[in-house]
């Protein structure tokens, strides 16, 4: 079996000396994934890809957090988180590479807690 670990700031897998990690799979398909793009549930997904060039603005900040928000709701819901805590990254502010970030703090159903960042290109 290859165990192969999906890398957030590309979306592809980084290979067979990964550890598969599978909290970390759910909540990045969920950030990744357009929401209804998945032909199997309509309800996956975020709508972070619709704040792709936007400028890095407050508004946009706190669409960026409902939508991470909303996204991993199923996590909660389905127990295999206790907690989700989204959180605007302070970066830089870097008009070539815009990027705004987001740090994501899940507590699992064991009690661990676990980071998270996510990127979201910007305009500046």
């Amino acid at each position: 079996m290859i165990n192969e670990r999906l890398n957030p700031q590309t979306g592809d897998y980084d290979g067979a000396n990964a550890r598969s990690d599978t909290l970390m799979h759910a909540v990045y398909v969920r950030l990744l994934t357009p929401l209804g793009g998945w032909w199997a549930d309509p309800l996956l997904g975020s709508r972070l890809h619709e704040l792709k060039r936007s400028k890095d603005v407050p508004t946009v900040r706190i669409l960026a957090k409902q939508y991470a928000e909303s996204a991993l709701a199923p996590l909660l819901s389905d127990g295999r988180a206790k907690s989700i805590d989204v959180r605007i990254a302070d970066l830089p502010k870097n008009p070539v590479t815009g990027r705004m970030g987001l740090l994501i703090e899940v507590v699992d159903a064991s009690d661990r807690r676990r980071v998270f960042e996510h990127f979201i290109q910007v305009g500046a």
